[in-house]
């Protein structure tokens, strides 16, 4: 009998530290920025000179920071839309 409740409060003891351990171990969330254009196409070299930017500061890109770029392609109504 005495064994049996030793492994009934291991095994108790074992799921209550179990989440405590999980969190420990969560991973930061990575900043996003989000890059909105006009028009892309027009300046093909404006992205890359942003993740330049971004590397000269000392930001590295999907380890640091995420970079989302969207584009209106020309069309002004688009980038006005929440």
């Amino acid at each position: 009998m005495t064994t049996r409740r030793a492994f009934v409060g291991m095994l108790t003891g074992g799921l209550l530290a179990g989440p405590l351990g999980g969190e420990a171990q969560q991973v930061a969330k990575v900043p996003r920025i989000g890059y909105v254009s006009t028009n892309l196409a027009a300046s093909p070299q404006l992205p890359e000179a942003f993740r330049q930017g971004l590397r000269d500061l000392g930001y590295v890109e999907g380890k640091t920071i995420e970079v989302e770029f969207r584009s209106a392609d020309g069309k002004l109504e688009r980038s006005l839309r929440s």
